[in-house]
């Protein structure tokens, strides 16, 4: 039993809630809810911008601190100077702003990465307070309901066995998987209350050939 159930007696099990609407972002400040997803598909203008800079066939590695007012300057620096790209840009700028609000934050640490294989490709939990999570190409992130997890096993409790045969992942679980598009906060182990609660998650695989365009914003 951790201190804070201790104190405050035994907690709701951790879960996610989905939302249709930006401002369902705010859900995450519910002490249940360890994930948060504005569910949305991504506009043709944004899509064909996250394809042209895919396709420049130069790896894309940005990894700043950026404000709500300057997020458009600096990734007009950082990315490919391809056709297009503003609708992007646009996209990005207006998660920054959503989520410096809704932290009453200055700054956030953006980093917005391509990749061809799974970054964490273990099942783990974040030791940050929230982070906001966006793939904008490929697979997604997958995570795990906490009635499908045994978090004993996680890190060092797995005892070097690969997630599959460590006892982690409960008999007849379901991976969960977030949609291209969806924008989820991700609460960790640095939120306030919620040590030993933090969203279990992972990186998916990918491909031979496939491309995953990510973007991950942090408190900074």
């Amino acid at each position: 039993m951790s201190v804070i159930e201790e104190t405050f007696g035994a907690l709701p099990s951790p879960t996610a809630a989905f939302s249709e609407e930006l401002s369902g972002l705010a859900g995450i400040y519910q002490d249940d809810v360890n994930l948060m997803v504005w569910q949305r598909d991504l506009d043709s203008k944004t899509e064909q911008s996250v394809s042209a800079v895919l396709q420049t066939g130069r790896p894309l590695s940005l990894n700043q601190i950026v404000t709500p007012e300057n997020v458009s300057q600096s990734l007009e620096r950082g990315l490919p100077q391809v056709d297009g790209r503003d609708a992007l840009i646009r996209d990005i700028a207006l998660l920054v702003d959503a989520y410096c609000c809704l932290f009453d934050l200055e700054t956030a640490g953006l980093r917005l990465t391509q990749v061809d294989r799974a970054m964490c490709p273990r099942f783990h939990v974040d030791q940050v307070p929230c982070r906001l999570i966006t793939t904008f190409a490929g697979p997604a992130t997958q995570w795990l309901e906490e009635n499908s997890l045994n978090r004993s096993k996680l890190g060092r409790g797995s005892n070097g066995q690969p997630d599959s045969s460590s006892g982690l992942i409960q008999a007849n679980a379901n991976i969960q998987q977030i949609t291209v598009g969806d924008v989820a906060l991700l609460k960790g182990e640095r939120w306030e209350g919620n040590e030993g609660r933090g969203i279990v998650h992972r990186s998916p695989g990918v491909e031979q050939g496939q491309q995953r365009l990510l973007l991950t914003l942090d408190m900074a």
